[in-house]
């Protein structure tokens, strides 16, 4: 039996501070107050002192209430049972099934041993142009999407987990909307998806320490589907929210605050869950997506500062659409030449070219005479936008490298696009050439 302490000695927020000893960091305890029982989680040890976030929140509890520690940590279900499962930011059903206790894995466990890890090499095709032939999504990856408040981040998930060839499809979401929650849940549920999915959701009406548990799960979860050599896709939504969570504990415990009232360990905090991204050798792999939106559109936030310094490049999503430039998968190149040979020629000119007509917009907005090769330009940058960076867009790779050719070809003369001749005379269409 564990010891019970009736010696809460600090209330602050949803932190409390009770005198105890032999007790694990992270460990598990129950408050038990007039409101019942209240799980809660230790999050500080200090001297004597240990201080516990409590997941319901500390209404109605006061000093003299009991605290019992549980002597573990939290779990939760690794089963594959939990396919189809959609769970709170505690681990419990939010969709009205029955509670699974099978496979129970600890969550928040340290990366994995570099020794186990394999160089990345394969690639996950998610049919979105813009990712799969100008920054490919590889196995193992941990990318944040760059945006702010308002543009479909979710949505542009929602696809990914509907079409990434991916076994596993993990989905996190920290502070959402109800809309959003519902919107990802239906979205899920009526393309078929959610029987390959995971769901664990903090909505921003509860608890703000639920929202700390749920890449911890989702990762946990993630990692014993791996070692069972499952190619994993985890996509989380927002990780801003998740940090907010963690500035809003360390307000409440005093901590002396870091970059706009940040804790200190901010990086250290992000990069224990981006790291958790692994290809296993001799089993599967774990690739991380996660929305990070910043404040203002401000990239020196904190929060996408930091994450920038952690990942293997990064999604900038503004106005509905993955901008070419400064979207970046600096694993791209493990991949895209064992494609097909034209994939890395064609990314490479059709991005040059449309650097090209930002240049000829700005001309002709400033009222400069346009040139036939303007003209061209500014006819290639519009067919570009629309085929290509077009979220509704749904077309394999092959089919987008055909279609690169064919845009190409609507709008230029063979010999103005700076491509190898080899590559023209096999792929450049036959019906068409550069005739405008």
């Amino acid at each position: 039996m564990r010891k019970v302490y009736h010696n809460i000695v600090r209330i602050a927020g949803n932190v409390i501070a009770v005198e105890a000893d032999n007790v694990a960091n992270n460990e598990l305890a129950e408050v038990i107050s007039s409101q019942g029982k209240s799980l809660a989680q230790v999050i500080r040890l200090q001297d004597n002192l240990v201080y516990l976030q409590v997941f319901a929140g500390s209404r109605g509890v006061s000093t003299g209430d009991p605290v019992r520690f549980l002597g573990k940590r939290m779990q939760i279900s690794a089963s594959e049972m939990l396919l189809g499962r959609i769970l709170n930011g505690c681990g419990e059903p939010r969709d009205g099934r029955p509670e699974l206790n099978i496979d129970m894995v600890d969550i928040g466990g340290p990366s994995v041993n570099p020794s186990r890890r394999i160089i990345p090499r394969n690639m996950i095709r998610t049919n979105i142009p813009m990712i799969d032939v100008f920054n490919t999504l590889v196995e193992s990856q941990k990318l944040p999407i760059f945006s702010i408040a308002g543009e479909p981040y979710n949505q542009l998930l929602a696809r990914i987990a509907l079409q990434a060839e991916v076994d596993v499809i993990i989905i996190g979401g920290m502070g959402l909307k109800y809309d959003d929650y519902l919107y990802l849940r239906n979205t899920l549920e009526n393309q078929g998806a959610l029987n390959r999915s995971v769901f664990i959701v903090h909505t921003a009406a509860d608890p703000t320490v639920e929202c700390l548990m749920v890449p911890d799960m989702a990762l946990a979860v993630a990692e014993k589907y791996a070692l069972e050599g499952k190619r994993v896709l985890t996509l989380l939504t927002d990780m801003t929210n998740f940090a907010d969570a963690k500035k809003e504990i360390a307000i409440t415990m005093e901590q002396i605050p870091s970059n706009r009232g940040y804790p200190g360990d901010l990086y250290s905090q992000l990069a224990s869950r981006y790291e958790k991204a692994v290809d296993f050798d001799g089993a599967g792999s774990i690739t991380i997506l996660a929305v990070t939106t910043m404040p203002g559109d401000d990239v020196t936030h904190p929060v996408p500062d930091n994450t920038g310094y952690i990942t293997e490049g990064q999604f900038y999503l503004r106005n509905g659409r993955i901008e070419p430039f400064g979207s970046l998968s600096r694993l791209k190149q493990q991949v895209n030449g064992k494609t097909r040979k034209d994939h890395r020629a064609i990314m490479d000119a059709m991005i040059r070219l449309y650097a090209e007509y930002k240049n000829s917009l700005e001309k002709q907005s400033m009222g400069f005479l346009m040139s036939a090769w303007d003209n061209k330009l500014l006819k290639y940058g519009k067919l570009f936008e629309a085929r290509m960076m077009d979220l509704s867009v749904n077309i394999s790779l092959e089919d987008a490298l055909d279609l690169g050719w064919k845009t190409l070809a609507e709008c230029f003369d063979k010999n103005e696009v700076g491509m190898k001749t080899d590559l023209i005379n096999e792929f450049w269409p036959k019906a068409q050439d550069g005739k405008n």
